[in-house]
């Protein structure tokens, strides 16, 4: 099992605290963070975002932070239109989402930091995002009720945007109060989303089908939700200080102490559970309380086997993911190989999206990965960046420009010959497949013909 860490924030300016999940061992702990509830994510491993918003009267005032993985300070600070609540990103880390105030959603590419799409998802502000385990899907939840489910290939597909009366592929409205957390398990498009609701219930709803599967009622409000890897249970973080348990697979329970599909309960926490997330294997569930503690429960006995405190203040988000090679424990020092490694991270978020007749094509080049020692290369290169800096040398008519033309023209070529040997080699190789299934036959027919 590969290593991975517990990283928890507050909504207090208590910074982001970092542990070792299997050994607790404590690692970097970053400054200056308040974040909002489903405001922390890591950037698929290689660095660290949280949305912030200081003042949450103010429409106006809120960020974007990013940290380095070896360095305890902000390093990239963005200042989107509006504040962003939630935020999430897909498993390449190449795209990030956020929920605005207004019910806006916005959708950033990571490696230049373009606003590459902004849509009106929702009548009041958004409060959780998810994406779906093929990445084609974001999944919305909203301070009015409703769970929306989003195709991002309808969102970037400008022909079928205009023939659709909505952008959204479902819109489930269910929910009597503000949603709380929306989750997703596996399968793509045929998959279950899981949603919460300060109404007391948790629902879970069919992906393939559009239709609501089960209603589960709980005696508290839910603020979180997990699924276990396997599926067979979620877990629902309450304000009563429980983790409830309910049921997916299992029928209806009749027990009277908790009601249809909830199963029990763990309960440690003092004050209400405001996050939960799963270890890869789902053997390990870490939860967040408004009492400051994150505790590491043991699924399988229901026992707790270890319990982090907070720097200050309440716990708002967790999560648990595979321990990046750059993060330094807390106690070692800083070595040079270290900082020749640290990444280079992309630039600040757009504000606002491009002009309309820009070009808007995405595609996005990461730097490689050294197979031998798995560290991430710091640069992000987008086409888009690339074709910006041919298009300004030739401008120029500088001698530069001629080379890069000539280069470009040297990779057409390179490319062009690398196709022809590659069709080549098919067609060499369905030829002999040929040559060998006629040759077989000849001399399977010959025996008969000689009994003849």
């Amino acid at each position: 099992m590969e290593p991975e860490i517990i990283i928890a924030s507050s909504p207090t300016d208590a910074g982001v605290s970092c542990w070792d999940l299997r050994t607790g061992a404590e690692h970097l702990r970053y400054k200056s963070c308040a974040s909002p509830l489903h405001g922390l994510t890591s950037i698929a491993g290689r660095f660290l975002a949280s949305s912030q918003v200081r003042d949450a009267k103010s429409s106006t005032s809120g960020s974007i932070l990013y940290w380095s993985w070896n360095k305890s300070q902000v390093e990239v600070r963005s200042f989107p239109a509006e504040p962003i609540r939630p935020i999430a990103c897909n498993n390449q880390g190449t795209y990030i989402a956020g929920g605005g105030i207004s019910g806006d959603i916005y959708f950033w590419e990571v490696a230049t930091g373009k606003l590459l799409k902004k849509w009106h998802a929702h009548y009041r502000a958004v409060t959780c995002l998810a994406f779906n385990d093929d990445q084609s899907l974001l999944i919305s939840g909203a301070e009015d009720g409703c769970v929306r489910v989003w195709s991002l290939f309808l969102i970037f597909d400008a022909v079928r945007r205009e023939e659709t009366r909505n952008l959204f592929e479902y819109s489930f409205h269910e929910h009597s109060l503000r949603v709380t957390d929306v989750k997703t398990g596996y399968g793509g498009c045929n998959a279950i989303i899981v949603s919460a609701s300060e109404d007391r219930t948790c629902k879970v709803w069919s992906l393939s089908r559009g239709k609501l599967l089960r209603n589960v009622v709980f005696p508290a409000v839910i603020d979180a939700i997990s699924l276990d890897p396997g599926e067979h249970v979620f877990y629902a973080g309450g304000r009563d200080g429980k983790i409830h348990i309910a049921a997916l697979n299992a029928p209806m329970s009749q027990n009277s102490n908790n009601g249809p599909y909830v199963l029990g309960s763990l309960a440690e926490h003092s004050k209400a559970v405001t996050c939960l997330a799963s270890s890869a294997d789902g053997f390990l569930l870490v939860s967040g309380s408004e009492d400051g503690m994150i505790r590491v429960w043991d699924t399988r006995t229901r026992n707790i086997i270890r319990i982090f405190r907070h720097a200050k203040g309440p716990v708002n988000n967790v999560m648990v993911t595979k321990q990046p090679q750059l993060l330094n424990p807390r106690t070692s020092a800083s070595t040079a190989s270290s900082r020749k490694q640290a990444l280079t991270l992309p630039p600040s978020l757009e504000k606002f999206a491009n002009a309309p007749d820009e070009n808007t094509h995405v595609k996005v080049l990461i730097g490689g990965q050294d197979p031998s020692n798995g560290i991430t290369d710091s640069s992000y290169v987008s086409v888009q960046a690339m074709e910006a800096q041919i298009r300004e040398l030739q401008q120029k008519g500088s001698a530069a420009a001629a080379e890069v033309d000539v280069e470009r023209l040297k990779n057409d070529q390179l490319r062009s010959v690398q196709m022809i040997q590659h069709w080549k080699t098919m067609y060499d190789d369905l030829h002999q497949f040929c040559v060998d299934e006629l040759l077989e036959d000849v001399r399977t027919e010959r025996p008969t013909h000689q009994n003849l």
